[in-house]
């Protein structure tokens, strides 16, 4: 999520190199003063020009970490809210292919404004243990997920339209349809903001909202099988701040509003879903 902030960087790396180029002779002649007299028992310097491309392979892989916290509600719905740290790390290599805590996701497809993006995740499902208001329902355990991303960019707004496909846990499917609009403030501070809406397939909704006859004997609440349907309703503001080359800050504030079955849900106690997320970066 980082990687859009930040743009290629010029030759890292290379000042050490010519610096070392630029002091050979003299380390050559220090370390055997009688080559001091005969330049020509000097090997010729190597030419600096030889290492331009693979500098630049270099850096076509771009690492970023990072770390910061997260003050978010204890599950989707709930009323409580918990802090937790947040570590970060992500490698993007060529500007195709990203690799971080979420997954992987490669860009396949790129033409003017538009681009398609490929992308494997994992979702972690939710435990009992997340909260007293679960207590009764079980677990719901991760899945592998696979998808992909189109995206449109117009001037600063880039509107996408994403599908997610849970194999394993709760085996549903998520789309997304959204803008995001970024816009450099001057040369250290970036402001951003976004809005979207998700819409979850029944078996999506049945897992993390809905209540089954067995889970309503456990847990007390009546029993409840949603549909699918739009699920939330998101939007978000936030602030990039460069005050470095490579070190960046970044803050995120995000409200989500439940709406329709996940809304009705006796799991949820809060429809309104607060999330805010500070995070301190550098890039190699």
């Amino acid at each position: 999520m980082f990687r859009k902030f930040f743009s290629k960087s010029a030759a890292r790396g290379s000042l050490p190199i010519a610096v070392v180029i630029a002091l050979m002779p003299s380390l050559v002649q220090a370390a055997d003063p009688s080559q001091s007299s005969d330049q020509a028992a000097i090997p010729p310097m190597p030419d600096p020009e030889r290492f331009g491309p693979v500098r630049q392979k270099l850096h076509d892989w771009e690492v970023m970490v990072g770390a910061g916290v997260m003050f978010e509600p204890k599950y989707e719905g709930s009323d409580e809210m918990e802090i937790s740290p947040l570590p970060f790390v992500s490698a993007t290599f060529f500007d195709r292919l990203t690799i971080d805590p979420t997954g992987v996701e490669l860009t396949a497809y790129e033409r003017g404004p538009f681009q398609f993006d490929v992308k494997v995740g994992y979702d972690f499902g939710r435990n009992e243990d997340d909260s007293d208001d679960l207590r009764g329902m079980g677990d719901i355990d991760g899945g592998v997920t696979v998808g992909g991303k189109a995206t449109w960019s117009y001037g600063p707004a880039e509107f996408f339209v994403s599908v997610d496909k849970t194999i394993g846990g709760s085996d549903g499917l998520l789309g997304t349809v959204g803008v995001e609009v970024t816009r450099p403030v001057n040369e250290k501070l970036i402001l951003g903001a976004g809005a979207s809406a998700t819409f979850a397939d029944k078996n999506y909704m049945e897992s993390y909202f809905g209540v089954t006859a067995a889970q309503a004997a456990r847990s007390g609440y009546d029993a409840y099988k949603p549909g699918s349907g739009v699920k939330n309703i998101d939007l978000s503001v936030s602030a990039t701040y460069m005050f470095h080359e490579n070190w960046m800050v970044r803050a995120e504030q995000d409200v989500g509003f439940l709406v329709g079955g996940a809304a009705d849900s006796p799991l949820v106690k809060q429809k309104v879903q607060p999330k805010s997320m500070l995070v301190l970066g550098y890039r190699f």
